[in-house]
């Protein structure tokens, strides 16, 4: 009984929503979807570097670099989090593409280093044939 009473009243409690804007709220979503930080497509004879999943998850993050066959770290520059709005992980794409282009055949391996707004750091690598798509 008691256990029922229990469930009817987390039932009729409202809801709290999660903006998905904190550290907090965005690391266990980013650190339980590392295989899929990035992408690489083979696209009008060239090769392409989607950060299309950061993009999305973007708001609690300070940060996000990466590098090319071992290369020098570069930032990946994104469009603000929209505070205050409905939904403020929202990709407009306004001017931008979530993605860069490289040599065909030419991307190798991809190292990712993306900073939470806390200060803290998660870093993958990864290979071509692992983040390719069909």
């Amino acid at each position: 009984m008691r256990a029922s009473l229990t469930l009817l009243l987390l039932a009729a409690a409202p809801a709290q929503a999660q903006n998905f804007t904190t550290a907090a709220e965005v690391r266990p979503i980013l650190e339980a979807t590392r295989a899929g930080w990035i992408a690489l497509r083979e696209f009008d004879g060239r090769d392409l570097l989607y950060f299309t999943h950061l993009e999305a998850w973007r708001c609690g993050l300070s940060g996000i670099e990466y590098a090319v066959n071992g290369g020098e770290m570069q930032a990946w520059e994104v469009e603000p989090c929209y505070e205050g709005e409905a939904q403020p992980n929202a990709i407009r794409a306004e001017g931008r593409q979530p993605y860069t282009g490289f040599g065909l055949g030419s991307v190798q391996s991809v190292d990712v280093r993306v900073t939470f707004d806390d200060g803290t750091v998660a870093e993958a690598s990864y290979t071509r044939d692992a983040v390719m798509m069909p």
